[in-house]
């Protein structure tokens, strides 16, 4: 797509403040470009996060006592609830996310649930941010955490049952 002028700017003859909005037609014309992408990759991070985060759920799920024990072993109280807690929160929560249905409310929960796990299993990782912070972002609860935030930054697209909802408000509140 080619910028169209009214008229046509030659450059190297324009006065800078032709060539400043120039540049800011160009730019503005550049994001709004660029924004059609946020949609799609939400998309994709709450498809592909959301199942990691329902299968990593139901194998807590399904392995319950093994978990509790590690659990335990981390020296969180309650191990039994906790790992059935935080099981059914990622099993839940990562359906919700991939179907984009109440997507920054549950991501709150799940935020909760890997801010847990880098504090008992990672704290390392967390101890050292800022002096190795490579232990931080190689640490396994990261990338949940990032999509997580995500999500709960941008919402969940428009791609998305939230979105379907929104929609569906706006229209019936200017038909009234």
């Amino acid at each position: 797509m080619v910028l169209q002028t009214d008229p046509p700017i030659n450059l190297m003859n324009a006065p800078a403040s032709g060539k400043i909005s120039l540049l800011a037609t160009t730019y503005l014309w550049f994001a709004k470009a660029a924004s059609f992408l946020q949609s799609p990759l939400l998309l994709i991070v709450r498809l592909y996060w959301g199942w990691q985060f329902f299968l990593t759920g139901k194998g807590k799920l399904e392995n319950l006592g093994r978990i509790a024990e590690y659990f335990a072993s981390l020296g969180i109280p309650l191990p039994y609830l906790n790992a059935a807690l935080a099981g059914t929160t990622e099993c839940v929560g990562g359906l919700l996310l991939v179907l984009g249905l109440g997507a920054r409310l549950v991501s709150l929960p799940l935020t909760f649930v890997l801010i847990v796990a880098y504090l008992t299993a990672d704290l390392e990782a967390v101890k050292t941010l800022f002096t190795n912070p490579e232990n931080f972002l190689t640490a396994d609860p990261f990338q949940f955490l990032f999509a997580v935030v995500l999500v709960l930054a941008f919402g969940p697209g428009a791609f998305s049952i939230d979105a379907l909802i929104a929609r569906r408000f706006r229209s019936a509140k200017t038909s009234r």
